[in-house]
C-alpha cells in the first residue's frame, strides 16, 4: 500500500478509519528523513492492514505541535485511536518490521485500561 500524506484536514478521518496507523513525521530538508523514506515505503507494501502515513512538518506545523514533535524523523504509531509508540529517529527495515509485529500483538483492552487509569488520576 502506498503511503498517505496527512494534513490537518484529513488527519482525523484517515487515522480513525484504520485500526493501526504508522506516521512518519518528516521534512524535505532532513537528510535522515530522506534516507528513511525508501525503507518506510518498502515496509508499507508488505503490510496492507496498516495505514502508512507521512506528515510534512514544514507544511503541517500544527500537527507537529499537536504531537509535540521536537526531532525528525519521528515515527508514531496509533492503534485504535491511542498513541502506542512515538520515537525520534529512523529505523532499519528489520526493526520496523519487528515494531509492527509488537504493535499488532498488543492487548488493547489492557492499554485502554491503563489510559483510563491515567486519565482518572
Amino acid at each position: 500500500m502506498a503511503t498517505v500524506d496527512l494534513n490537518k484536514n484529513n488527519f482525523e478521518e484517515k487515522v480513525t478509519s484504520s485500526d493501526i496507523t504508522m506516521i512518519d513525521f518528516w521534512a524535505p530538508w532532513c537528510g535522515p528523513c530522506k534516507a528513511f523514506g525508501p525503507t518506510y515505503e518498502a515496509v508499507s507494501a508488505e503490510h496492507e492492514d496498516v495505514l502508512f502515513a507521512k506528515v510534512n512538518t514544514e507544511d503541517e506545523q500544527e500537527l507537529g505541535a499537536q504531537f509535540n514533535i521536537r526531532s525528525i524523523p519521528t515515527l508514531m504509531i496509533i492503534r485504535e485511536n491511542i498513541v502506542v509508540f512515538s520515537q525520534a529517529g529512523a529505523l532499519p527495515k528489520a526493526a520496523l518490521q519487528d515494531l509492527i509485529g509488537q504493535v499488532k500483538a498488543l492487548d488493547m483492552d489492557e492499554i485502554r485500561a491503563e489510559v483510563a487509569k491515567e486519565q482518572a488520576a
